[in-house]
């Protein structure tokens, strides 16, 4: 086995401030498409607001989950394991303070 394998964490560092602005476009398109139903709504036209309303939600539901998802993996950091655990150990040195796994 090669012993110069680095082991990696994975860190997702998403916040719901990267997302916030995502989730209130999309309510403004669920709030823009019923508007648009009701203002076509009448008893000769029912079965057009409705396609009206499914037309805008399907179609801006793949550009949402798009947004989504390329924000969720650029917030993903793969980070060395050793580099992790020697800031740890370097900063308990610091403060004078031993954690219990460094006790041991």
């Amino acid at each position: 086995m090669d012993s110069n394998l680095q082991k990696y964490r994975m860190v997702c560092t998403l916040n719901f401030g990267d997302i916030y602005g995502q989730i209130i476009v999309w309510l403004i398109v669920i709030f823009v498409s019923l508007a648009a139903t009701l203002a076509l709504w009448s008893r000769t036209r029912q079965i057009y607001a409705l396609a009206t309303l499914a037309l805008i939600v399907v179609l801006s539901l793949p550009f949402l989950l798009f947004a989504f998802v390329t924000t969720l993996l650029n917030h993903i950091e793969f980070v060395p394991a050793e580099e992790k655990q020697t800031s740890r150990k370097s900063s308990t040195a610091i403060s004078g303070k031993t954690s219990p796994q460094t006790a041991s």
